[in-house]
């Protein structure tokens, strides 16, 4: 089934713009770390970033999806900034292929080396995408607009009671990393999942850049 994936940045009436027409849009974006139009995809946990970002990637034409679950670890759940930026920023922006080892959560250990090219569009998704170290490194961020009540109860949900613990730690982390260094007021464009699709509205980066004036808008809550 198609899905209708509207991007409205200034909220005009007429056809939707589909999500393959966001992905053009970034294409056209210049290069912002080497050769690479990084994007950026945050929110809180459970908030439906992994499947956008697949979904934006495929747009993008097959575009790789780098997954901060991938760089984060039990006793580094966000202090992990130095490790992404030596092993994947610095090489990426130099127009080399960067080299990184995927944390494995069941193991506790990282798996072996995993190359990422400097294609001309790479997704970095997770809490966190948009911290202030890495804004300057993104040619667009984008937030996940839930709630994080709703996400932190879709999450649990998602993950069952086996992982209940995990979650309790998980929380208070991502509590102290948003107070500390949040992304949504930095975001470009906020993102709303719906049982039909996507909406992709301007951002407070956006939109204070642009002074435009956004009625708020509450929708449904998304469906996983």
């Amino acid at each position: 089934m198609f899905l209708r994936n509207t991007y409205a940045p200034h909220r005009t009436q007429g056809s939707p713009i589909h999500l393959h027409a966001l992905a053009s849009q970034l294409h056209r974006l210049p290069p912002s770390c080497g050769p690479v139009r990084l994007v950026g995809v945050d929110g809180h946990a459970g908030s439906g970033k992994t499947t956008f970002a697949a979904r934006l990637a495929e747009a993008l034409g097959g575009a790789p999806v780098l997954h901060l679950d991938d760089i984060a670890t039990h006793e580094e759940l966000f202090a992990w900034t130095g490790r992404l930026l030596q092993e994947v920023v610095e090489p990426l922006s130099r127009g080399e292929s960067a080299h990184y080892r995927p944390y494995d959560w069941h193991a506790r250990d990282f798996g072996p080396a995993r190359a990422l090219p400097p294609t001309p569009a790479i997704v970095l998704e997770g809490v966190g995408a948009g911290r202030r170290a890495l804004r300057p490194h993104l040619a667009r961020l984008l937030w996940m607009e839930l709630a994080h009540e709703d996400a932190w109860a879709r999450g649990r949900q998602r993950d069952g009671s086996a992982q209940s613990e995990f979650w309790e730690g998980w929380v208070h982390a991502e509590r102290r990393h948003f107070a500390e260094d949040p992304s949504k007021p930095f975001a470009d464009l906020l993102v709303r999942q719906f049982s039909e699709g996507y909406e992709v509205l301007p951002g407070p980066a956006e939109t204070s850049a642009t002074e435009l004036t956004v009625t708020d808008r509450d929708g449904p809550a998304p469906v996983c």
